[in-house]
């Protein structure tokens, strides 16, 4: 393992990325197909009247919560994928390793698939519930089902690497479902799933967006607790064990901890891929460390820069159109994570 920066060097490399999450933050906020100064998006940030209603609305009641949405989203999905790759010592692993993504695409495939197609356009389209509670419960109880059945087999099972095997079992499990519902289903049913798995930063609400703040929050900060934890786990799980440490407590912690990290982000902005594995390797190679005291935090600001850039990529700035963030993930994701293995050449070091 790499040896944590000194303590100089360290608070030197936060401050970076806090500033450039705070100046793409602006950015973002600023960048649209209405175009409103700077100057007048700053005081209407700071609370002040510019004496235009339309741009006080447009910015505080949809590009600050889509850019807060986006830091969210970026946050928990890396430290999501941080314990993943720690916890299985594997490079690959992500938030959605253990199939909890999959089971709240589950729970929302039940709502626009299976519920049938009446009931369906009645309760996205007349209610305007798309994307919305009805998606989020319904992907919350499918995540939470798959999070039951996981902590339920790793009671029995000891090996991370068996637990890694079954938890891409229970995936394809359940995107097997998923498939079978949407070969039954009608075009219109489908092409809102679809939709849906595009993912979207621009469906949560005000209200919304506290309980997702809170509960991000939340997990990061345990996270944060479970940062020794992570660190010892490095050392290989038999050291672990000889230091004291529960290995099944502690895993049943941290994929209890993802999971809902993932499933919260699911259920409110639908399946965001690449940003759960590509930022952890990021963060590692830009500190050269794999002390999960200094990872966690930078990994909150790289994934939050991160989402920024990509939602700013996928708004398109100057037109109407605003492209699946998705696909800009795996855009933007997929390079960064190739570029690491070609500078670094051996990314099992940091495990």
């Amino acid at each position: 393992m790499h040896e944590a920066p000194s303590g100089g060097l360290k608070w030197q490399s936060l401050l970076l990325l806090t500033v450039g999450l705070i100046l793409l933050f602006l950015l973002d906020i600023g960048l649209g197909s209405v175009r409103i100064p700077v100057e007048d998006t700053v005081r209407i940030l700071l609370g002040q009247s510019v004496g235009n209603e339309a741009w006080e609305a447009i910015i505080l009641k949809i590009r600050l919560p889509r850019s807060v949405t986006a830091i969210l989203v970026g946050a928990a999905l890396s430290v999501g994928g941080l314990q993943m790759q720690t916890l299985f010592r594997n490079p690959l692993a992500g938030p959605s390793v253990l199939g909890i993504t999959a089971g709240a695409s589950l729970g929302v495939a039940a709502v626009m698939l299976a519920a049938g197609g009446v009931a369906t356009a009645f309760s996205i389209r007349q209610l305007d519930l798309g994307g919305s509670w009805m998606i989020i419960i319904a992907s919350t109880i499918g995540a939470a089902l798959v999070l039951i059945v996981i902590l339920g087999i790793s009671f029995r099972i000891k090996d991370n690497v068996v637990m890694l095997i079954v938890g891409i079992m229970v995936a394809n499990i359940t995107i097997a479902i998923v498939s079978i519902w949407q070969y039954f289903s009608d075009p219109e049913q489908i092409q809102e799933y679809i939709l849906w798995t595009f993912g979207s930063l621009g469906g949560v609400t005000n209200q919304q967006l506290g309980a997702l703040s809170l509960i991000v929050v939340s997990g990061i900060v345990f996270t944060f607790f479970l940062s020794k934890t992570l660190n010892v786990l490095l050392l290989g799980e038999n050291y672990a064990q000889s230091m004291g440490l529960n290995i099944r407590r502690s895993r049943i912690l941290i994929i209890a901890v993802t999971s809902i990290l993932a499933g919260a982000i699911t259920g409110f902005c639908g399946p965001i891929g690449f940003v759960g594995i590509a930022v952890p390797h990021l963060t590692r190679s830009f500190l050269n460390t794999s002390d999960h005291r200094l990872l966690i935090p930078s990994c909150v600001l790289v994934g939050g820069i991160l989402m920024l850039l990509c939602d700013i990529i996928s708004q398109v700035p100057g037109s109407q159109t605003v492209l699946p963030v998705n696909a800009i993930t795996a855009m933007i994701g997929s390079p960064i994570v190739i570029w690491i293995i070609v500078k670094r050449r051996n990314l099992k070091s940091s495990f």
